[in-house]
């Protein structure tokens, strides 16, 4: 997905003996109603402190587009004060340096015991805290309109990969879509998160994707898992090429599309939609991945910055690590929480479906870096194995050819 960056860049300026109000220059992809509507909730939160909010999205969602942007800003000697950033990225960017010590404010406030330790793996460097988690997302969700399956005579949620396909089969008879999806390749790499997991388990999902085993990327099950890519193409639309996510979201929330793949920030979509789970539109893993959960999560990395933007820097940490704001801001969100001691009483049921298998799944060993949104492997990988899966989507290799062309980008 088009990750960007969230930045805050602080001015403390005096004026007639005063100091001028804190601002924040934030740097986002949250550009969706749903995201905005998320987004505003920290605005708030901010503003309610006396801090001035500079908004300044980046379209598209991903964050490719946001590290090109970043690059510039550091470059030139003029990094943000914080950074929206996504898993390897925020680890790229502690290596070289530049990120600020949050260990003063992460130790007051035991940001050890609450923080999931596979978010740990991201948000520290070094033992040094470098960036406040915002949110748990997961990715292997499929989003379903109630009244489209029953019109179509799906009657129960598909709960393995066969009965998946036969549901696909009859929304497509009834005439709609089986599948809104949008050609992007991030995309394409989220809907091959839930395949490979549904066809060869978490362990065979950390070998192909977290070690890089050569032998697991080029094996029968990766064959297998391109092959059932081939199946879910033959269910999208002809318009689907570049279509962004929250489009492709619209159509199951308009009863064109029955089904779609996608992280639970669509269900974002739904609530700015006013739909409500289990009546308008139905949430669950994709099917034979229950128990398990592939996960990234939005992080705002800090940057070094002088002395006179540290307390707003510091402003925008303790705000983000929030319970309450945790709370308020995942329900509107879709996802959850990164802190484990947040109630889950706000949340809707598929929010408290969310926080239930997030819980087993870690305490299981069934919780997985996402591939496709950079937590299982470095961009320069990831985007190696988004050229295979989106040519492999669009028709230009055979899937025994992916999988040894997964194997290349590995290398």
């Amino acid at each position: 997905m088009k990750r960007s960056l969230i930045a805050a860049v602080v001015s403390a300026t005096m004026a007639t003996g005063a100091v001028a109000a804190e601002s924040v220059e934030v740097l986002h992809w949250w550009t969706s109603g749903g995201e905005a509507a998320a987004l505003g909730v920290l605005k708030k939160d901010l503003e309610s402190q006396g801090i001035t909010w500079n908004d300044m999205p980046v379209a598209g969602g991903g964050g490719e587009a946001a590290m090109t942007a970043l690059r510039a800003r550091v470059t030139s000697g003029n990094p943000p004060s914080a950074v929206q950033a996504l898993g390897f990225d925020i680890t790229d960017w502690a290596k070289q340096g530049v990120v600020a010590n949050l260990n003063d404010l992460a130790g007051k406030e035991g940001w050890d015991k609450v923080v999931p330790t596979a978010l740990q793996k991201f948000s520290k460097h070094d033992g040094k805290w470098v960036a406040a988690p915002v949110n748990v997302h997961s990715t292997n969700w499929v989003w379903a309109n109630k009244a489209v399956l029953d019109k179509a005579g799906v009657n129960t949620m598909p709960q393995n990969w066969d009965e998946f396909i036969v549901a696909l089969d009859k929304v497509q008879k009834a005439g709609y879509v089986g599948l809104a999806h949008g050609g992007q390749a991030w995309q394409d790499a989220t809907l091959f998160d839930g395949v490979v997991l549904t066809t060869g388990g978490v362990d065979f999902y950390n070998k192909a994707f977290v070690q890089k085993d050569p032998k697991a990327l080029n094996s029968a099950t990766m064959v297998k898992a391109f092959d059932r890519m081939s199946q879910l193409r033959s269910y999208v639309d002809k318009d689907f090429s570049n279509r962004d996510w929250n489009l492709a979201s619209a159509m199951v929330i308009e009863g064109k599309a029955g089904f779609q793949i996608m992280g639970d920030w669509a269900k974002g979509e739904f609530l700015k939609a006013k739909k409500v789970p289990n009546k308008d539109f139905l949430c669950m893993r994709v099917p034979g991945t229950q128990g398990m959960v592939s996960f990234n999560s939005d992080q705002f990395m800090m940057f070094k910055v002088g002395a006179d933007s540290q307390g707003a820097q510091t402003k925008l940490a303790k705000a983000i690590m929030n319970p309450s704001f945790q709370s308020a801001f995942n329900v509107v969100k879709g996802s959850v929480p990164a802190r484990t001691d947040v109630p889950n009483t706000a949340f809707d049921d598929c929010g408290k479906k969310g926080m239930a298998d997030l819980a087993d799944a870690n305490k299981s060993g069934q919780l997985v870096g996402s591939m496709a949104h950079g937590h299982a492997v470095p961009a320069s990988i990831k985007n190696g194995f988004y050229d295979v899966i989106t040519g492999h989507f669009n028709g230009t290799m055979t899937s025994a050819a992916a999988a040894k062309a997964m194997a290349e980008a590995a290398e």
